[in-house]
């Protein structure tokens, strides 16, 4: 767990709303007239978003979404880059302790839902890859620019390859800004979950959607989050290897002989009802 980010969420919050109402929590990244860009600062904020949200009981939903209609997140400003806070963000520290924009990154277990109207680039892709269900306006886009400011795209991009096919993955960031996603194509491919017609009616569906689940078991939805996440955590090889194990422990078990021998024998098998019983146990 990381430390506790020293940000009073009761107060403004530079570029950032936030908005505790009836179980669900609403943050909206509010610079419009910079493209709702990300400053460096801003992630001790998000920290300390995400922590409220993840700690306050009261709290069963969250929603991150961004004001006016043209750009969800630029990403990180790059005229803030090599300012005198850049070193908020371009840490030489383990991953843990360095990237806290995301839902994810703060072991954030209530379910988020990302509304993205607009462009979203970037670092925006954070939210969007992190979140737990996407809806988009159609106006919506994703492009992704790191390689272009000579940056290596690899967290929020390692993301978009979990959420959708690799190679729509690797063209969106080899290509940089040369590429951008529509909506529509993003639905298509599964980093959007839902579409919606108008920017407008983007807030109100998220929000609908919101209510429905503060309405489940909080700690059902919770272990259901984690072990369906926690499934990403595993690699494919581990997996196998998982896999094998369990496999191998089942040789032992009266079922593994019985299903073989009830077939050629041309009768109904006779299960074991108990996991722990071992061939030969037992046996006179």
């Amino acid at each position: 767990m990381t430390a506790r980010a020293s940000v009073d969420v009761s107060r403004p919050l530079e570029g950032v709303l936030y908005q505790k109402r009836d179980g669900i929590a609403t943050i909206t990244l509010d610079r419009p007239e910079r493209g709702n860009s990300l400053a460096p600062p801003m992630m001790r904020i998000f920290q300390a978003l995400w922590q409220d949200v993840r700690d306050d009981d009261s709290i069963r939903v969250a929603v991150i979404t961004a004001s006016g209609e043209r750009h969800f997140c630029t990403g990180m400003d790059v005229a803030e880059v090599e300012g005198d806070d850049a070193g908020e963000v371009f840490r030489d520290a383990p991953f843990a302790e360095s990237v806290l924009w995301s839902p994810h990154q703060n072991h954030v277990w209530k379910p988020v839902l990302c509304a993205v109207n607009g462009l979203c680039v970037g670092g925006g892709l954070h939210f969007v890859v992190d979140s737990d269900i996407v809806l988009a306006s159609r106006n919506a886009s994703f492009m992704d620019t790191h390689v272009n400011v000579g940056m290596v795209g690899a967290i929020e991009n390692i993301g978009l390859a979990r959420r959708m096919p690799l190679g729509a993955a690797l063209r969106m960031t080899l290509l940089g800004r040369h590429y951008r996603m529509t909506a529509e194509r993003a639905h298509q491919l599964g980093l959007v979950d839902e579409l919606v017609d108008h920017p407008g009616a983007l807030l109100p569906a998220a929000l609908e959607m919101a209510r429905l689940l503060a309405r489940n078991s909080p700690r059902a939805v919770s272990l259901s989050k984690q072990a369906i996440w926690g499934s990403l955590e595993v690699g494919y090889r581990d997996s196998l290897e998982q896999g094998w194990s369990l496999l191998r422990s089942h040789w032992r078990h009266p079922d593994f002989s019985e299903g073989p021998q009830a077939f050629s024998e041309k009768r109904d098998p006779v299960w074991n009802p108990d996991p722990k019983a071992r061939s030969g146990e037992g046996d006179s």
